[in-house]
């Protein structure tokens, strides 16, 4: 077959992405270099597109030589089927879901499986301001659609079996049966460190209760907290520094999408201390107890939860591993909950959601 000289020349160029790390929430777009192979031209310059883009021969996708470097990195509406594990689009998806950076600096998240895409749509729609923007839903070939996603009008495009377990990360791609790819909620707002000026107001919609993860690195507690405090209506999760990211794929799947309804804010402990100031309110935190602990240590009762009922209160819990930093036992007030055994601590998960229950609003408790 004959191809014209620039067919050539663009099946020849090779592609180099840099990842980039926003300091900001949303991120910019970065720009990506791509150069082709040396030619007999005394000069070349090198061509540059938006790193949200992508070339893909072996699916139809083709690029507009004459557009400009301010398109977007998306899927064309034409294709509808994707066999390849080589196809650059799997490929992309294939970092959101491994790179924390690369899935911010795009300000995209793969979710992989029906039950969370399914709870993410169903939640994004009863609202009045929709915060979730589905880019696609990748569904496994010759498998009816899961009740609940077929009336949803996004891009839908039919995966082999190959992709999907490349794509979920699984063993087999049986169990997984659909893929999301979807924008970061505007509910997550992620603020500079460096950063003294900040809209606290704008942050959670209801302060009555903010959990505050103080350094938890491990993503299924993050995940496994973010879910507990969904389902006991706190107002929202303010991460500290040393968290992990709530959108990876751990995370994701240990709060089954709860980190894409939950208003999340990842910020310092000058943050903290504004949104505190700021609305009066009161920072409690778990602790282990233990008798050499110099200061007051409160006991988890029922008694104490309804002193709360009425205060506006951040709940503050550490990792598992280090315990709280040194800034959340000065600054909150000390609580542990009793235990007859002779176990020294729980798994912060554990007590994160006996902490969750005990201390969540009057209006929502079920006792």
């Amino acid at each position: 077959m004959n191809w014209s000289s620039r067919e050539r020349k663009r099946r020849r160029m090779q592609y180099t992405y840099t990842a980039w790390v926003p300091t900001t929430y949303p991120p910019l777009p970065k720009i990506v270099t791509v150069k082709s192979k040396p030619s007999s031209a005394k000069t070349q310059t090198p061509i540059r597109y938006s790193a949200h883009e992508y070339i893909n021969y072996n699916d139809n996708i083709n690029i507009n030589d004459d557009a400009d470097d301010g398109r977007k990195f998306a899927l064309p509406y034409h294709v509808k089927n994707i066999t390849s594990t080589s196809n650059p689009f799997v490929k992309h998806c294939l970092k959101l879901r491994q790179s924390s950076s690369y899935r911010h600096s795009h300000g995209s998240a793969l979710v992989v499986g029906t039950t969370p895409i399914r709870e993410i749509y169903n939640f994004n729609r009863s609202l009045q301001e929709r915060t979730v923007r589905m880019d696609c839903l990748l569904l496994l070939d010759k498998v009816e659609v899961p009740e609940g996603l077929d009336n949803i009008s996004t891009h839908t495009v039919r995966v082999s079996s190959v992709v999907m377990k490349k794509l979920s990360g699984v063993q087999s791609s049986e169990s997984i049966e659909a893929i999301a790819l979807m924008k970061i909620p505007t509910s997550f707002f992620s603020i500079d460190v460096n950063q003294k000026e900040a809209d606290c107001r704008s942050w959670f919609p209801s302060i009555h209760r903010i959990l505050v993860l103080d350094g938890i690195q491990d993503p299924g507690n993050l995940g496994t907290l973010l879910r507990t405090a969904m389902a006991f209506k706190w107002g929202g999760v303010f991460l500290l520094p040393g968290c992990c990211d709530p959108f990876s794929e751990k995370a994701l799947r240990a709060s089954r999408g709860a980190c894409f309804q939950l208003p999340i804010v990842s910020g310092s402990w000058y943050h903290l201390e504004v949104l505190k100031d700021e609305f009066q309110m009161k920072l409690l935190a778990g602790h282990a107890g233990g008798n050499e602990e110099p200061r007051q240590v409160l006991q988890l009762s029922q008694e104490l939860a309804d002193s709360f009922a009425d205060v506006q209160l951040c709940l503050v819990l550490g990792s598992e591993g280090r315990g709280l930093s040194e800034e959340s036992q000065r600054v909150c007030e000390l609580v542990t909950i009793p235990m007859q055994g002779e176990f020294e601590s729980l798994n912060v998960s554990v007590a994160g959601g006996i902490f969750l229950y005990m201390l969540q609003s009057k209006t929502h408790r079920f006792i």
